[in-house]
This record gives structure tokens, sequence and C-alpha cells, in this order.
């Protein structure tokens, strides 16, 4: 508890993808070198560029940033950032780094950070999501509300990119929803005790085990299990981790990838059928051209499928 009899509020955890980095460079720049919390920043990003988050934020505020490293310990007053293609994982009292199976087709993974902090932190973890396409955080919001941490998203009418926010709106309970500018100032009432969350108490933890939802993982192919709870998301054998919307964008890509696959297996066929005439007797080059023409045929019936699918928005 903090002085005034306020719940302790010194983990703060925030993501997200694109668009994102605008604000978390204001808020940054806006947080005071005393600030009493670590802070933990998640932003999606490609796995063998070099991180440069940390430089921008060393430049734009007080707070030292750094790269996170394994079994490095958390203090309060600093800012620390996955290393490229890792996940970023709260312990107690230090953090860990894991190449473990992407979440949501996504290594840093928001909901990885954001479950970890709750789970480690409980009441004392804020979680903030900011800009970004498709669901990754959500779940992790409501991990967080369900430990009774405080959860902020970005409004969506300022986010360029407002997927993950309005995901969260809909799947999480949400303490705040706040603008950019409004950001800092939320942060450092929460962290002092002067703000108190919308939300009510923590919601109870739901017994009900994953249970096989009969869908494949469209990374390994492996079975998937949904996970209890209201945030719909779904777990293989592997360990790979996709929220709903998630899963649904990736599969549909599965679903292009293997009909273009189809389409090269019966042009191929066509080719080979049409190469083995040059050697074949009269009624075999007859039967092959036949062969040949019907595997053309199918093709081009596997390409009108593909242009004519819609695919629904999952927003």
């Amino acid at each position: 508890m903090n002085g005034n009899g306020r719940e302790k509020r010194d983990i703060i955890v925030a993501g997200g993808s694109a668009g994102a980095l605008e604000t978390v460079k204001r808020v940054a720049s806006e947080l005071p070198a005393d600030f009493p919390a670590a802070v933990f920043v998640v932003l999606h990003s490609p796995p063998r560029e070099r991180n440069l988050l940390t430089d921008l934020l060393n430049r734009m505020g007080q707070l030292p940033a750094c790269q996170a490293r394994e079994g490095q310990s958390i203090e309060p007053g600093r800012i620390y950032v996955p290393a490229p293609d890792r996940h970023l994982i709260l312990a107690e009292n230090h953090v860990h780094i894991s190449r473990g199976p992407k979440e949501g087709l996504q290594r840093p993974g928001i909901n990885v950070t954001f479950r970890s902090a709750a789970r480690s932190y409980g009441k004392r973890v804020i979680g903030v999501l900011l800009s970004g396409m498709l669901d990754d955080g959500a779940s992790g919001l409501w991990e967080i509300a369900r430990q009774g941490g405080v959860t902020i998203v970005q409004d969506p009418e300022e986010a360029p990119f407002p997927s993950m926010p309005v995901n969260a709106l809909q799947d999480a309970p949400i303490d705040f929803r706040v603008r950019a500018a409004e950001m800092a100032p939320l942060l450092m009432s929460l962290v002092s005790g002067r703000a108190v969350p919308h939300a009510v108490e923590a919601m109870s933890r739901q017994a009900d085990p994953a249970r096989f939802s009969g869908f494949s993982c469209p990374e390994c192919q492996g079975p998937l299990w949904e996970e209890p709870g209201e945030s719909h998301e779904f777990r293989c054998r592997v360990g790979h981790v996709f929220p709903l919307k998630t899963l649904i964008s990736e599969h549909t890509s599965a679903e292009e990838r293997k009909l273009y696959a189809a389409i090269l297996a019966l042009e191929e066929g066509a080719d080979l059928a049409e190469y083995t005439m040059q050697s074949a007797g009269e009624v075999r080059r007859e039967a092959l051209r036949a062969e040949a023409s019907q595997l053309r045929h199918h093709a081009a019936a596997v390409r009108k499928i593909l242009e004519e699918r819609v695919a629904p928005t999952v927003d």
C-alpha cells in the first residue's frame, strides 16, 4: 500500500504495434526522472532488425531505457524493452528473455509480457495498450484486470490503427480510455495513488479446463485448444497462441497459400503429362493429353476461386 492507503502500483507494461511509437515517445518525454515505477514497453518489430527503441527513448526522456537482459533486476525509474525476436517475461524482481513460441504470430508478444506481469505482480500492475492492428494485448489486459491491476487503452478515435484498443474494449474490462496527451499524467496519478481505477474488483478465476477446439495451428498444424475465459484464445501443444481474430486472419492467409500450392501441383502435373507424351505410344499419348487438359482445367478453376474469394474484415 502507498502511504495514503491506496494500492501500490509500480509496474507499468505498455504494448502496441503500428502507430504506437509516437505515443510511446511522448509518454517517455513527459515522465519525471524520479518516477517511482518500472516501465516495460513491447512494440511489434521485425526479428532481424536492430532495436532502436532504447536509443529513441533515451534521447526523448529523463528515464534511462535499456534492452532487457536475462535475469536483469527490475528497478523503478527505468524503461525496459525486449530484444528483437525475444519475449520479455516479468518474474519476481527480475526479467526473463525467451525465444519461446510466437503468440499471435508475434515475438515479442504483448500478451506474454502482460500476462507475466499480472501473474507476478497482481494489483501492482498498470497495463497500457496502444495503437496497433489485430488483437495482441487484449487477453493480456484481461489477465491484468483479473488479477486486480489497472487497464488502460488509447482512445481508438485517436489511434492511427485502432484495432488493438477496439478489441481490448470488446474483450477485457477497461478502466481508462485516454488520448496520448492524457497518458503520462494518468500514469503519474495512478502510481502516486491519486487516481482510482473505474473498474470493479478482480474477476474470479475460471476453473474450466482448456478444451479441444477442432482447429489446427496455422504455424505447426498441431491441434488447438481453446483457453478458458472470455478472450477466445487458442493454444497448441508446441505453445503457439492465437487470439481469435489473429487465428481467423492467419487461417485466411493459410487458405490462400494452400490454394496457390494446389495450382502449382496441378500445373506441374499437366507439364509432366505433356512431357511424357513425347515418348508414349499413340493410345497412351491421347490419355496423357486428356490428363494434361483436365489438370489445367482444374488449375483454372482454383484460380477462379482465389480471384472471387471475399474475406470479410476481422476488425
